[in-house]
């Protein structure tokens, strides 16, 4: 190639990076212009709530969520402080972001009363909260409290916990991962590079995904915002960390820059894509998901993954070609200076001392690594992850999770909140009577399809509880029915309800279908534990797949996904025991165990696709056993550099406080380090090392005679 076109390529590969950084840096504050934590982006694509859902607004006028007062006062609720929520209630009804109020209802204690404030549906839910909540604090007579919950107070906080995800979340990983490769290169120039790389990758994502929200194509909530950007930064400098060593490597045996580039790109260019490429098959699998939330995932980093592997393979070469040697000043390596030592008597450094461990006892160190994580993974008898209240899904300060708990002190627990059932009109006084029946209803509503008048009551007191009374003439099709629960509408209680209403109704009318608050949390419940059993085999023989194709063997890749596989189960292990021991959580979201399964299968297999192609392409020149040793202690220090590197940047999903987000952040970070420090440094090179060349059979290189 001409020398012009070896300066002006790179330079053009520069100029197209950062004009996509120009265009897509701006997006960053855009994003939650798409994104919404609304509990719709997060329903099971086919349950029946999400069925209820989508046909209630042929009953009634299409509304947005409701958000729900109540004001309290110790002793009795005053006539001038029933006054006072009357003018409250006024107040409210005379907002632009809200469609109806209801009237004002005492609690039979007296002590509280409740008003429910229906919002528009094109009102922005937080917004109109705080600024809801604002209206209560200013009218709030002395002693009284007041609180706003309901969904609509409950979105609104999830909202408000999800404000970082922009700024300070983004910060924290950037941080984190720059002050890990100061450390590590000792060089005031690279971590910029590989930063700068990273975030360029970045924006060229969030430019994409926004206007795939923007389209409607793809779903964007809090949660897959948060991850995105902690993928992106994590999966990037991992890449480019690989390319960087071989880039170093090769300026040892390059005069020139345009050679080590060279040269560095066809030795960094197929565990690249291989890594790249499996974690982007591994969140792909997401898509077989029937939860929205986890569905919309897939695409969305699979996207982020796809521009990490572009930045890495086109940016960062550019950038150090412009650089060359200079990139790693003081500690440049010279032209022609000797590679380190890598195995051998004159062997130094620690990755040589494991070597000598691994090469003496190679199947004691496998067999007490094995031991060792199976021990730790015990801790899954007392995994509770088939869901949490809504209620707990903010951890720390939650007004809605106050006012809930206020609410059901006075009222019954699932007021505003009620289960809804949509069945054959012709049932209807069959369906009243089997919803009547069931423990844990307080009282009963229905509308008609298409009534003009609405809502109508099954007996004439809309809340009265028990039976019915004979209904009335409604319009022909279907009808629906409102059940208002006597348990908070999170609660366990109140999820047994909903089950037990589901089987009293299909009991009348096999059609009939149960949605509400409350449903909804049992589908999503349910439709996560369905998901999680279907997309990890997926997973696992997708990524074994893969490994058979890019390793050439069938004994290699089964040990690796083995080793991936107990090294998940004890970082699962151990964070059920901290989750319940040490943070006391409530337990955890079906999809914890997927998200971790999905994250630390595709990104474990990274650490041992770059060692194994190592092994590999050292096997191939110095024999099997030599190959492990050699293969170790080369890629020893990079990958311990990307592991310690990713775990930083999950873990700084903790500063989020959702309990979802808390308990990926910790069971990723800790299972990246038991695969960067236990795994990939002692348990593959030791039963690599004690199978020999069995471990690349059936390929040529498990019948290759080498002197050993």
């Amino acid at each position: 190639m001409s020398r012009f076109l070896r300066i002006v390529l790179p330079a053009l590969v520069i100029v197209v990076w950062l004009a996509i950084a120009a265009v897509g840096g701006p997006y960053f504050g855009k994003i939650s212009e798409v994104s919404t934590n609304d509990q719709t982006s997060f329903l099971p694509a086919s349950a029946d709530a999400t069925k209820v859902q989508e046909r209630s607004s042929e009953f009634r006028q299409e509304s947005g969520a409701p958000a729900i007062i109540v004001l309290e006062r110790d002793g009795g609720m005053s006539s001038s402080d029933l006054s006072a929520a009357k003018d409250l209630a006024t107040q409210l009804g005379d907002r632009d972001d809200v469609e109806a109020v209801s009237p004002v209802i005492p609690s039979e204690d007296g002590d509280a009363v409740e008003i429910v404030a229906t919002l528009t549906t094109a009102a922005d839910t937080g917004d109109a909260v705080e600024a809801i909540r604002a209206d209560v604090d200013d009218a709030l007579p002395s002693g009284v409290s007041g609180y706003v919950t309901g969904p609509a107070g409950f979105t609104a906080d999830l909202t408000e916990a999800f404000a970082g995800i922009d700024g300070l979340l983004l910060g924290v990983a950037l941080a984190a991962v720059f002050v890990i490769l100061i450390i590590v290169y000792r060089s005031p120039l690279l971590p910029i590079l590989v930063l700068g790389n990273a975030t360029f990758a970045l924006c060229a994502s969030i430019l994409v995904v926004w206007w795939l929200a923007k389209a409607d194509i793809v779903t964007v909530n809090g949660q897959v915002q948060g991850i995105l950007s902690i993928l992106v930064i994590g999966a990037a400098t991992d890449y480019a960390l690989l390319y960087t060593a071989r880039f170093r490597e090769a300026l040892r045996d390059h005069r020139t820059g345009w050679g080590a580039t060279k040269a560095a790109l066809r030795g960094s260019l197929e565990p690249i894509l291989a890594s790249g490429g499996t974690v982007i098959v591994g969140v792909l699998c997401l898509l077989l998901s029937d939860l929205n939330s986890n569905k919309a995932l897939g695409p969305v980093a699979a996207i982020g993954i796809a521009f990490s592997l572009l930045a890495a393979l086109s940016l960062l070469p550019a950038l150090l070609l412009a650089f060359r040697r200079a990139a790693f000043w003081p500690l440049r390596p010279a032209y022609g200076s000797a590679h380190p030592v890598l195995t051998g008597p004159d062997a130094r450094g620690i990755w040589a001392r494991v070597g000598r461990l691994v090469a003496k006892r190679s199947r004691v160190v496998w067999i007490v690594c094995t031991v060792g994580l199976l021990a730790m993974g015990t801790g899954l008898v007392g995994l509770k992850a088939d869901g949490v209240p809504q209620s707990d899904l903010v951890i720390g300060a939650s007004q809605a999770r106050d006012g809930q708990d206020v609410l059901a002190d006075h009222f019954p627990g699932g007021s505003g909140s009620p289960a809804q059932v949509i069945g054959s009109e012709r049932d209807l006084d069959a369906l009243v009577d089997a919803v009547t029946g069931v423990d844990g209803v307080d009282g009963v509503v229905a509308a008609a399809k298409d009534a003009p008048s609405g809502t109508v009551p099954v007996t004439g007191d809309p809340t009265s509880s028990g039976g019915a009374a004979a209904a009335p003439t409604v319009s022909r099709g279907d009808v629906l029915l409102e059940a208002t629960l006597s348990d908070p509408a999170d609660s366990d209680a109140a999820e047994q309800t909903v089950r037990d209403l589901r089987t009293a109704v299909e009991r009348v009318d096999p059609g009939a279908v149960v949605g509400g608050v409350t449903a909804t949390a049992v589908d999503t419940n349910d439709t996560g534990i369905r998901d999680r059993t279907l997309i990890i085999p997926v997973v696992l023989v997708v990524i074994l797949l893969i490994l058979m194709l890019l390793l050439r063997s069938v004994v290699a890749p089964l040990v690796l996904i083995g080793s991936v596989i107990v090294s998940f189960a004890a970082a699962l292990g151990v964070g059920a025991l901290v989750f319940d021991h040490v943070f006391h959580f409530p337990g955890a979201d079906p999809s914890v165990p997927l998200y971790s399964f999905v994250f630390l299968v595709a990104l474990g297999v990274d650490y041992n696709i770059f060692l194994m192609t190592r092994v590999r392409e050292e096997a191939l020149r110095h024999g099997p056993h030599e190959g492990v040793l050699r293969g170790l202690g080369v890629t020893g220090g990079v990958i311990t550099s990307a592991g310690v590197v990713l775990a930083a940047t999950f873990a700084a999903l903790g500063v989020i406080p959702i309990l979802f987000l808390v308990q990926i952040a910790f069971v990723v970070a800790f299972g990246v380090l038991l695969d960067t420090i236990v795994v990939r440094s002692l348990l593959v090179p030791a039963i690599a090392y004690d199978l020999g060349r069995r471990a690349w059979w059936p390929s040529r290189l498990s019948r290759a005679n080498h002197h050993m």
